[in-house]
């Protein structure tokens, strides 16, 4: 009889996380007080009522595509694209129904051919779907790496109610074992429920949206995802410095964080809000909603602001319409700063054309051409990548 030879104990279990983020823009910006001078309502509906400055506008040769690489060039740059086996990119503006718009990011940023890209979609959710999956894959191979990428285009109806929560952002995450920026940590809180409360059929390009079915399911799956995360042995609430929550617009953060803070007990007043949201909300209040990379952006709003947050654990509220939500935490890693990319993310938002509102209503009216001619596009962003053609139903990327 063959004796087996004793496998060797395993090592300890190496942290994984976010080593590096990077986050992309829309090349224009519309200006609430503008939007508001156009349907002669008081400014304050926007700055006051739903928390909200301006929104990034995506110029006609820009899209998910030139957004979700120009994320993502600043990572490969710095850490090259050895072990990067695997892209994710989320996204609930896909521009296509088969291909994979990672696909086309993977050649604009030369990636290794030896991977696999995939795209995630639930609503505003998928990105952290995109980082579960990562961390799997890095738990089962630490010496590997993984692009998550988050890039959307938010578009409503002209007029409608959604239209002042529009975006256009990207973020790029590079996440690897022993991460310089944040350790993701188990468990999770998971919830789904079939809800009607905002969805985009096939044959439309602007979404639908039930705005209070909105709140009450957002509310709902508030409640259902801390649920589970407490129940599969998470953090007590007050171990947390700070929180990200998808925001479709900032005050919905404040609102569901109040949400939870009575769901556990414990008093809703603004100051007890304010202090655990306010410093997720810079980027999102002048970018719009950017769908699945709204959590991130509040996640690098919040570690570019002044408070030190080394070793600090952070609660974060993932929530795509639909729906499907998820909780979990995150420890900050001790060193943090000395990898933020806080300088250029302040000069992408800052670097953004105005509009006025006539320039804003004929981009957002421009639809392109479907009859799989040869039509080139108007160079209008000055971003390193643009939509430079459409030519027999193939969109044509041009990388500056």
């Amino acid at each position: 009889m063959t004796t087996l030879p004793t496998p060797p104990a395993p090592g300890p279990t190496p942290a994984i996380g976010i080593h590096d983020l990077s986050l992309a823009t829309g090349h224009f910006v519309l200006p609430h007080a503008t939007l508001a001078a156009h349907n002669g309502t008081d400014v304050g509906k926007y700055h006051i009522g739903i928390g909200q400055r301006s929104m990034s506008v995506a110029a006609a040769d820009e899209d998910i595509v030139t957004l979700g690489a120009a994320a993502a060039a600043p990572l490969i740059a710095t850490h090259g694209s050895d072990n990067i086996r695997t892209v994710v990119f989320a996204t609930e503006s896909s521009i296509d129904q088969a291909k994979s718009a990672g696909v086309y990011v993977h050649s604009l940023l030369g990636l290794p051919s030896a991977s696999r890209v995939v795209e995630l979609k639930q609503a505003c959710y998928a990105a952290t779907a995109g980082l579960q999956f990562a961390i799997g894959l890095i738990r089962r191979d630490p010496t590997q790496r993984v692009l998550v990428i988050a890039s959307d285009v938010s578009r409503y109806d002209l007029d409608s109610p959604g239209e002042a929560t529009q975006g256009a952002a990207a973020v790029a995450l590079l996440v690897s074992a022993d991460p310089a920026l944040l350790a993701v940590e188990d468990p999770s809180g998971v919830f789904t429920a079939d809800v009607m409360d905002f969805w985009r059929p096939n044959y439309r390009t602007a979404a639908l949206v039930d705005g209070q079915e909105s709140i009450t399911a957002y509310l709902q799956a508030v409640e259902g995802c801390w649920k589970d995360y407490t129940e599969q042995g998470g953090r007590d609430l007050e171990d947390f410095a700070a929180f990200c929550y998808h925001q479709p617009f900032t005050k919905m953060a404040y609102k569901a964080h109040r949400h939870l803070l009575n769901y556990t007990g414990h008093a809703t007043d603004e100051d007890r809000a304010y202090a655990a949201i306010a410093r997720t909300t810079a980027y999102n209040a002048v970018i719009g909603n950017s769908y699945t990379a709204s959590v991130y952006l509040a996640l690098a709003a919040l570690l570019e602001g002044e408070q030190d947050l080394d070793g600090r654990p952070v609660g974060f509220l993932s929530y795509g319409s639909g729906s499907v939500a998820e909780f979990f935490a995150a420890t900050v890693v001790p060193g943090y700063r000395d990898a933020l990319r806080t300088q250029a993310h302040r000069a992408a938002v800052d670097g953004r054309t105005e509009l006025d509102y006539p320039a804003y209503r004929a981009l957002h009216t421009a639809v392109l051409p479907t009859d799989g001619g040869d039509h080139r596009i108007a160079a209008q962003t000055t971003g390193p990548f643009r939509l430079a053609a459409l030519r027999g139903h193939k969109r044509i990327y041009e990388t500056r």
